[in-house]
């Protein structure tokens, strides 16, 4: 399989392998006009498998998302075809508009307009609850 490098653009490296489809989907890139790669199962000295995401173009993507669905992944910036920055992630305090709150009587079941806010409450389970009702992610 031959995948090329890109110029400009991001990759999200050390994905816990699977979850590379759940991120595609939370960051919202199929709505992008833009080539898009998502490597899947590569074999990883470090993880053992991996997945890989390629975006084809210098965009905003939210840390907060990728930080929850893998705070071990890393973001890589690419510009004219060079490494130019590295980030590492971790478990993002807050969420916002990333879930959506399960419980019928959360008041915002019933304000549409309001923002679903998550708050995390346990680090080492990886919990977060919602911040008006204090029901449990899923």
């Amino acid at each position: 399989m031959n995948i090329d490098s890109i110029q400009n653009g991001i990759v999200i490296d050390h994905i816990k392998a699977g979850s590379a489809m759940v991120l595609y989907d939370l960051l919202g890139l199929d709505a992008l006009d833009v080539s898009v790669a998502i490597i899947k199962n590569v074999t990883s000295r470090k993880m053992g498998k991996k997945d890989i995401i390629k975006i084809d173009a210098d965009i905003p993507v939210d840390l907060d998302v990728i930080g929850y669905v893998d705070p071990a992944a890393t973001i890589n910036v690419i510009r004219d075809g060079v490494l130019v920055e590295k980030k590492s992630l971790s478990l993002p305090k807050t969420l916002t508009n990333v879930l959506k709150c399960k419980n019928p009587r959360c008041i915002t079941s019933c304000e549409q307009e309001l923002d679903h806010v998550f708050r995390l409450a346990d680090e080492e389970k990886k919990l977060y609850r919602c911040v008006y009702c204090e029901t449990k992610a899923n």
